[in-house]
């Protein structure tokens, strides 16, 4: 588990304690935010995946097939060169996409930090006035 999935769960864990109709849509939002994240992060990854069969492919191809550019069979490099640069073509939109459901799930969090800090302060009263820090400087 990463440092980013144990806070998510610990402020979910926090917000547990409200009943609130926001604090369930907030934890079902936070979810949903989770599972398009992780979905398209294994999309990244197959893109990736695919791209390098597609290159090790045309590598191959290269190597053992005689008379490589020329030869009478190109299905071999038509269908390596094709899913290799489909999916070269593919990645930028799913890295840009996860992007976006990476931020929106920072977004979330924010929300449910907030939330969090609302309702310990509606338990536990204001907090106190912080003092200014003392910021020493070298003479």
């Amino acid at each position: 588990m990463t440092n980013r999935e144990r806070e998510t769960e610990f402020l979910r864990h926090c917000i547990g304690y409200d009943d609130t109709e926001a604090r369930h849509d907030l934890e079902a939002k936070i979810t949903q935010a989770e599972r398009d994240e992780r979905c398209v992060r294994r999309a990244v990854w197959l893109a990736v995946l695919l791209t390098a069969i597609g290159i090790a492919g045309l590598c191959y191809a290269a190597i053992f097939v005689a008379d490589f550019p020329y030869s009478s069979d190109q299905r071999l490099v038509k269908t390596f060169g094709a899913l290799g640069l489909g999916s070269l073509i593919c990645l930028p939109g799913l890295l840009g996409y996860w992007g976006f459901c990476r931020k929106e799930l920072n977004r979330r969090r924010e929300e449910c930090r907030r939330l969090a800090a609302q309702l310990l302060e509606s338990r536990l009263g204001k907090v106190a006035v912080l003092a200014e820090p003392v910021i020493v400087t070298p003479k």
